[in-house]
């Protein structure tokens, strides 16, 4: 005996038939995209650009299209100085390095990744922590004029001179606040960003880190100081004696050292 369903029994339904013209559906996107421009392209296709724009052959030439982009190219858009300093700093960065003495030493670049040291990660490319990166910056400036010069006239000699303050004075005093950044924050003595304030009731024991933006050095080969500035003066608060002979980083171990014995002498102290 065999049971047959009702809805085995019933007609299949009618074809499809559309009343007029198919047409694909709408595209999800209505609005007009304006058209890309050279700044507006990803940075590592502008960045490619602009490797793509220096000339085969000839030193000259190179060193030509390297004075374009520092005085022109990089001057039209934030995106575009990113990809001519990325090329810049690259292309010269032996150059400041071979210029170092000892003791002395050297970190140039500028802090990219989030890291203990730098919990911002929205830090600009531009303004970058590292302090010694503004003086890569301006010595690649100065190489570059003083290339181009010897390229154009036979006559020009290279000044020494020019780069003696860069490397006597600026560079070891860079690089020491940057060793300060990051041996106090280290020893919780310096903060990225201004610290709270600590009140009164909870201060005993505690030490209020200074903000680093209000932190500089005075260098000088056989002294070496920390400077706070604040809103009513700028003073000396730690001061250690040096040798020419020691390096940076026992100098600002030294610098941290002391700094956290004047926080603890001046409990209660804030940046203002």
């Amino acid at each position: 005996m065999v049971i047959i369903d009702e809805k085995m029994i019933l007609p299949p339904p009618p074809p499809y038939v559309a009343d007029g013209p198919v047409s694909p559906p709408p595209f999800p996107c209505q609005f007009p995209r304006d058209a890309p421009t050279l700044v507006t392209l990803p940075s590592h296709l502008l960045l490619r650009i602009v490797y793509e724009t220096f000339p085969q052959g000839r030193v000259e030439k190179q060193r030509k299209l390297l004075y374009w982009l520092t005085m022109s190219l990089r001057l039209v858009s934030r995106a575009l100085y990113v990809a001519c300093m990325h090329v810049l700093r690259s292309t010269y960065l032996p150059a400041y390095t071979s210029l170092i003495r000892a003791p002395y030493t050297s970190d140039p670049f500028p802090l990219s990744t989030p890291s203990p040291l730098q919990p911002d990660a929205s830090i600009s490319q531009i303004q970058s922590v590292q302090r010694e990166t503004n003086v890569l910056d301006l010595f690649l400036v100065l190489k570059v004029r003083e290339d181009v010069w010897a390229d154009d006239s036979s006559l020009h000699l290279e000044r020494e001179e020019s780069f003696k303050d860069l490397f006597d004075l600026m560079q070891p005093r860079s690089r020491v606040e940057d060793l300060i950044r990051i041996y106090g924050v280290r020893e919780g003595v310096v903060a990225l960003r201004p610290p709270i304030p600590l009140k009164s009731k909870n201060t005993s024991g505690t030490l209020q880190p200074l903000a680093f933006s209000a932190l500089s050095i005075a260098f000088s080969p056989r002294v070496v100081g920390l400077v706070l500035t604040t809103r009513e003066r700028k003073r000396t608060i730690v001061e250690v004696a040096r040798t020419r002979e020691e390096t940076l980083e026992t100098s600002a171990k030294k610098l941290v050292k002391e700094l956290r014995r004047w926080l603890r002498g001046s409990s209660g102290h804030t940046t203002r």
